[in-house]
């Protein structure tokens, strides 16, 4: 059985590692705040001083941090220096995908393996092991990696060539930011003309307009149920900025994208950026 390294002990990285040790895998761990692995360790897994120490006793790294800046970070406060010959790091991580191509060819230069592996299903997903995976990289290599990734997705699919995972990501995150902002302005009308919101999930249940992201936000936003977390603001905004960010480098029109960016800023910015996503409803909801 291959031995695992996971770096990034937030709110996707802590289910997805209690399902690799729930699944039997060998397990190591390393957080940038070292405490976030005190669970993991007393559920079994080893907790390592540096992202080197971790890659030294590891065929397979995997990595779920906050953004592109901080993926190069752990990259270079040693990972990448510890890379070997035959090594696959997994990036569960939501980044750039250009800045991924590059670290692509320079992993790759070290005679490792790069595959941007993002995911979709949310804190639910992570914890009831049925997240999707939207892989790029090499096919021989992903399909090496089905075995472990079973442990934590119900569907991994390889999308092409290093960053073509993240471009898929990118546009995934289009769509679930911009559809919260809409489900927020929805259930914002229905309470001001004199519907009870709490009712909407279930009567829209199986209708075109139901999504996964409906059933899990509509309710918390009737109720105003923001915790706990499960999507933070900050997370999603980052997301709709590489959209636009991609669509500009490609001369792809993305006025939605830029909607969505606009209003998610306004939102964060006025307090919320660490809060859950259903909090939107606010821009709707509130005098601002």
């Amino acid at each position: 059985m291959s031995r695992l390294g996971f770096i990034g002990i937030g709110l996707m990285g802590l289910p997805m590692c209690r399902r690799l040790l729930a699944a039997g895998h060998p397990l190591t761990v390393w957080n940038r705040h070292a405490d976030k692995c005190a669970p993991l360790a007393a559920e079994g897994a080893t907790a390592a001083a540096t992202p080197a120490a971790l890659a030294a006793t590891c065929d397979i790294v995997m990595l779920c941090i906050a953004d592109t800046a901080a993926v190069e970070s752990v990259l270079a406060a040693g990972l990448e220096a510890a890379l070997r010959p035959g090594q696959v790091v997994v990036d569960f991580s939501s980044i750039d995908p250009l800045a991924t191509r590059a670290i692509a060819e320079r992993v790759a230069a070290r005679g490792a393996h790069w595959v941007d592996a993002p995911v979709s299903g949310g804190v639910v997903g992570a914890e009831a092991g049925t997240l999707v995976v939207m892989a790029g990289g090499d096919a021989a290599v992903i399909d090496r990696l089905r075995p472990v990734l079973a442990a934590l997705a119900q569907r991994v699919t390889h999308m092409g060539p290093a960053g073509a995972g993240q471009v898929s990501k990118v546009c995934n995150q289009l769509i679930v930011a911009a559809n919260s902002l809409l489900i927020a302005e929805a259930v914002a009308l229905a309470e001001k003309a004199g519907v009870d919101a709490s009712r909407l999930a279930p009567a829209l249940a199986g209708g075109f307009a139901d999504s996964k992201p409906f059933q899990l936000l509509a309710p918390r936003m009737s109720t105003r149920t923001f915790t706990p977390v499960q999507w933070r603001v900050q997370t999603l905004l980052k997301d709709l900025d590489m959209a636009q960010s991609l669509a500009a480098r490609c001369a792809s029109p993305a006025p939605l994208a830029s909607a969505a960016a606009r209003l998610m800023r306004r939102h964060g910015e006025a307090g919320h950026m660490a809060d859950d996503l259903s909090s939107v409803i606010g821009l709707f909801t509130d005098a601002r």
